[in-house]
């Protein structure tokens, strides 16, 4: 009786592996490298270590998973077992494309649209620092507070097409 459970139980222990393995490597840079969060030098490097080593390891889980689900299919004839296999290996193909998907330039994807108002009008605390153009007699101010979050601005300032960033 034992026997008959070992490859399911083999099989289940290596997918859960693998889609650690395949999780880990999208979240752990995730939630190292945050906007407005304090990063250490070490832990910083580790994320970024991560982020360059990921699509190898990526790639490692997915070939893992897949050989894993093929040996199991061929061992097995019950459907339920066989759709948590491939359940499994779905999981780990997802977070593989998933860490292909760069969140920092969606996070922070540039400014294109903006708005402006003259000085009299705007909000703006009167200590707040800002990035200032004047070019052909026009000026712009751009709040390092937003830039911050954004950190490019695509602009015409005086006819000419400028790019302001921090």
């Amino acid at each position: 009786m034992l026997a008959a459970r070992k490859p399911g139980f083999t099989t289940a222990l290596i997918l859960c592996a693998l889609t650690l393995l395949s999780a880990g490597l999208l979240i752990y840079p995730l939630l190292i490298i945050q906007p407005f969060r304090h990063q250490g030098v070490s832990e910083l490097r580790m994320a970024l270590q991560v982020m360059r080593w990921r699509p190898y390891g990526e790639a490692v889980a997915v070939a893992g998973a897949l050989v894993v689900v093929a040996w199991y299919w061929r061992r097995r004839s019950a459907k339920w077992p066989r759709l948590l296999a491939c359940t499994g290996a779905l999981l780990v193909c997802a977070a593989a494309v998933l860490s292909r998907v760069n969140v920092y330039e969606i996070m922070f994807h540039h400014l294109d649209r903006l708005s402006f108002s003259p000085a009299a009008a705007s909000k703006l605390d009167g200590d707040e620092k800002v990035i200032a153009i004047a070019l052909h007699g026009q000026a712009r101010a751009y709040p390092i507070r937003s830039m911050s979050y954004h950190h490019v601005v695509n602009d015409v300032v005086g006819g000419i097409p400028v790019v302001a960033t921090y």
